[in-house]
């Protein structure tokens, strides 16, 4: 099993350069020659349309000089037009190298307007950032911007904006700052960063940057009694109780890990031969229940047929995330669900998928406080399911297609953790004593702490990891 290596993740960019074959764009040639003792500043862009929902500016600075630089004295600006008079911006700071944390992201306004610009985004650097060596860059600066209501923006028509650059290369219109003094690029006209004209103090603050924090897990295991899957923080359950049928057993064992298209994967069985006595279901979830705002996503083998034996059952297979509930109809409660099931089961009579986000239950006598998405087909084989917490709504994600989206009543009010299992609703589908057992696969698992990612940006997240050979890592802090 290999952990985080210690160069660091490989680049996104890279990761978007395997998804799309290598189709990138070619960069575009440097536009301006560093000065003797400064930085370079090299960009590209995550987002390449005349307009999107947030602009992706991406920067690595490098240092040209012959002089370590405290990246806490580098400032770089990147300049736009402003979508109305009164537009106001938020900064996120998706990844980087030297951590986001340490990256800050200010907005400010020109003294002197242009048809271009009138706004920009001011990068920084605290002190835990370090120092830049000579020939050394920060590695890549995955940074974003969006309006306050999330309107729409256009970036064509800003100064700063180059929508054929998808690969690094050297780009003037940023600048770059050193101890106070612009060291690169060329402002719009009118607007030299040093002058003293030009506001020292942003006129537009952002919050602090937070988040970004990654679990990701490959599920890289010899066994469920490997140390390392212990040492990750996951439970293979063991204890009994529900969900499923009386008297079914939790069994550990059925918890194995194989080869599936050149990668290893966690093989969920689940077996029965019509009592619950002859039932065993199986659960992995991580211990830590430390996991709430941000985005959740796993690729997941659902089945609709048993491996062996008569087909039939009431089954649920799943990826989810919970807490506990600490009293009947607890308002702190929270559980957003994947939940298959082939065979139908709760009334239903045949396959169905389920997306739900709940607010609460009491489970006796039952009533439930939630809200789902459904769709009656089959989704047998492998699928990329992604779940997207914010502070406004839940939104569910099956193969890059929108699910659902729940309300914003829904939201969790307390950390949960991160689950997977695969278990029987009851034993009235197959009335056969014929042993038959079932198999859910999980490729992997990826949670990003207070990030809203998209299908392709998660799809990038994870090829990233992988084309530098990481197979696990956990950044997320402990609540």
């Amino acid at each position: 099993m290999r952990n985080r290596p210690t160069t660091g993740r490989a680049r996104l960019a890279l990761a978007l350069s395997v998804l799309l074959g290598g189709g990138a764009l070619t960069a575009l040639p440097a536009q301006a020659a560093p000065a003797a003792d400064g930085l370079a500043v090299q960009y590209r862009t995550s987002a390449s349309g005349a307009t999107a929902d947030q602009t992706e500016p991406w920067f690595k600075v490098r240092n040209t000089g012959s002089s370590t630089v405290p990246l806490s004295q580098v400032k770089i600006r990147y300049y736009f037009k402003a979508d109305s008079p009164s537009a106001s911006y938020r900064f996120a700071c998706s990844w980087a190298v030297r951590g986001c944390a340490a990256v800050t992201g200010t907005f400010g306004t020109l003294s002197s307007p242009t048809s271009t610009a009138d706004r920009y985004l001011e990068i920084g650097f605290t002190p835990a950032a370090g120092t830049l060596a000579p020939g050394a860059d920060t590695g890549d600066l995955q940074l974003r911007f969006h309006q306050s209501n999330w309107q729409t923006l256009r970036q064509s028509d800003d100064y700063s904006f180059n929508g054929a650059q998808t690969a690094y290369a050297n780009w003037d219109r940023v600048t770059a700052q050193l101890a106070g003094a612009t060291v690169w690029g060329a402002a719009p006209e009118g607007n030299d960063p040093t002058d003293p004209t030009d506001p020292t103090d942003p006129t537009d603050p952002t919050d602090p940057p937070g988040g970004g924090q990654t679990l990701f897990d490959d599920f890289d295991y010899d066994s469920h009694t490997d140390p390392a899957l212990s040492a990750h923080g996951w439970n293979v359950r063991s204890n009994s109780g529900g969900p499923g049928v009386p008297g079914a057993t939790w069994d550990p064992s059925k918890v194995t890990f194989v080869s599936a298209g050149g990668n290893s994967v966690m093989n969920l069985e689940t077996s029965t031969a019509g009592t619950g006595a002859s039932t065993t279901q199986t659960e992995v979830l991580t211990r830590s229940t430390k996991f709430q705002n941000g985005t959740y996503a796993a690729r997941v083998r659902f089945s609709d047929a048993p491996r062996s034996g008569p087909d039939g059952d009431h089954l649920v297979q799943t990826f989810f995330t919970i807490n506990d509930l600490k009293a009947p109809m607890a308002d702190d409660y929270a559980e957003y669900d994947f939940e298959y099931l082939p065979n139908g089961g709760w009334g239903e009579p045949s396959t169905i998928l389920y997306t739900t986000s709940w607010e609460t239950y009491d489970p006796d006598p039952w009533q439930a406080v939630n809200q789902h998405s459904e769709q009656r087909s089959s989704y047998a084989g492998w699928h990329d399911l992604v779940v997207t917490i914010d502070d406004s709504a839940i939104t569910y994600y099956v193969d890059g297609q929108l699910f659902g989206t729940h309300d914003a009543r829904y939201l969790p009010e307390r950390p949960m953790s991160i689950n997977f299992n695969q278990w029987f609703i009851d034993l009235n589908g197959q009335t056969s004593t014929t042993p038959r057992a079932y198999d859910q696969q999980v490729d992997y698992v990826l949670h990003v702490k207070d990030r809203v990612l998209g299908p392709a940006e998660v799809a990038a997240e994870v090829a990233g990891y992988r084309a530098e050979g990481t197979g696990f890592v956990d950044e997320v802090p402990a609540p």
